[in-house]
């Protein structure tokens, strides 16, 4: 059976249209002013954006360009959250072992196989154990967690080996928990290196709570979509907190990432065209060794408020901010806009919202872009010693830029080798102060 995957065509849409609308560098900032954000508006489940709008992107008009961006971006069930009880299959979870009475549950000691496509309402302590999903390609399984306890000792605590989608709902007003031990004992053929483990598109979604602890690899681990549109989490990893492979699409949620590594994570190394992430909303509260943010090809920022300590605050190819209030702490580049992928010109956009960057002290960029800076409106506020490093073009068309406390009416860029700064250099007078 083929799956359209709609996420993944619409922001590789996106993505496409970006690289179009920046293709003439002299005319880039009067018409990205003009592009949409992704639309939120949901679209029915199992529906799909026609693969041949990417190519319309990619090499027709600037028109049919802006028209991708009005594609559903969240199905009507990823956004519910909403399950039917009566109709749902029951799995208490009894310390060593657990209970159902199905026959697509299939329990082996601490391992509990779910064959079948359905809803199972999960709650207790698991020990050590794992819950497995292992249905037909074309299945659709929904996970509710209803107050559940699982550590897993040398594995993944939810392990979707096969479906066609798995849909994690985190029950109104419950706490769960979800743990390794600090190892990854390999038991079958895929490397499974995180706490919830997806080999297929996965989506997290409800109201609860959701408490990750990975002491040995990655929190969220999908191998294909990784979808969030609600919820409250809370992650602590020693690889990467959430990692997608095609896409990661957020709506929604409350999120509190830990990580070795970095917060959110999207990269396809077999195809460079994926590997994206989109936020619409959410609250982030980002605290990391390495990147915040890091997508492959296309990160698109449309609303949400960031709080982020990391080496690097956002990095992709294409860094679009339409919205949202991000502030970020950097030791190395606040914002970086580098040649992950070569599906477009490197490029950081600013159409709306508010940008804060404090940068420490050395050889650092408030935002570094090795093409394009694109700055439509919006407020920039960086404090550093150096504001913008630019390899391209730097366009101000609208907004407000501020540096170390000084508004400026040009985008300042670093000379190459760090000499000396060229443009409008007012607000730096007075150095960098902390």
């Amino acid at each position: 059976m083929t799956h359209l995957k709609n996420k993944s065509l619409i922001l590789l849409a996106l993505l496409l249209a970006s690289a179009l609308i920046l293709s003439g560098c002299g005319t880039a900032g009067s018409r990205a002013a003009g592009t949409a954000s992704a639309a939120q508006t949901p679209s029915s489940e199992g529906s799909a954006s026609p693969a041949s709008t990417v190519a319309e992107s990619a090499g027709s008009s600037e028109s049919d360009a802006e028209s991708a961006d009005e594609s559903e971006a969240f199905s009507n069930r990823d956004l519910s959250g909403e399950y039917d009880a009566g109709e749902a299959v029951t799995i208490s979870l009894n310390g060593t072992a657990a209970e159902a009475s199905s026959e697509t549950v299939q329990i082996t000691g601490g391992t509990v196989t779910i064959t079948g496509e359905g809803t199972y309402i999960l709650s207790g302590t698991l020990e050590d154990g794992t819950i497995v999903v292992d249905a037909a390609k074309e299945d659709k399984v929904q996970l509710v967690l209803a107050g559940v306890s699982i550590q897993a000792s040398d594995y993944a605590a939810i392990y979707v080996k096969q479906a066609d989608k798995v849909f994690v709902t985190l029950a109104d007003g419950t706490e769960n928990t979800l743990a390794n031990g600090g190892s990854f004992t390999q038991k079958d053929e895929n490397d499974v290196d995180a706490v919830i483990f997806a080999k297929d598109d996965i989506t997290f979604n409800g109201t609860g709570t959701l408490r990750i602890s990975s002491p040995a690899g990655s929190g969220i681990v999908g191998k294909d979509e990784v979808t969030i549109t609600g919820g409250v989490y809370e992650i602590s990893a020693d690889s990467h907190a959430i990692r997608a492979k095609d896409s990661l699409a957020i709506a929604d949620g409350s999120f509190t990432l830990y990580a070795s590594e970095d917060g959110l994570h999207a990269e396809n190394g077999d195809d460079e065209t994926l590997g994206s992430i989109y936020i619409a909303g959410g609250s982030f509260v980002i605290q990391v060794n390495d990147d915040a943010i890091h997508a492959t090809t296309l990160l698109q920022i449309d609303g949400g408020t960031f709080d982020i300590t990391a080496a690097e605050g956002l990095e992709a190819t294409y860094i679009q901010i339409n919205g949202g209030d991000i502030r970020i702490s950097a030791s190395d580049d606040g914002v970086n806009a580098a040649r992950k992928s070569s599906v477009c010109t490197p490029t950081f956009e600013m159409n709306d919202g508010t940008l804060t960057i404090v940068m420490g002290a050395g050889d650092t960029d408030g935002i570094d872009s090795n093409g394009n800076i694109v700055v439509n409106g919006g407020t920039i506020d960086v404090t550093g010693q150096s504001s913008f490093d630019c390899d391209g073009t730097a366009q101000y068309n609208g907004g407000t830029i501020i540096v170390n406390g000084r508004q400026v009416s040009e985008i300042p860029n670093q000379m190459m080798g760090g000499g000396g700064f060229g443009g409008d250099m007012g607000g730096m007078r007075g150095g960098w102060r902390p």
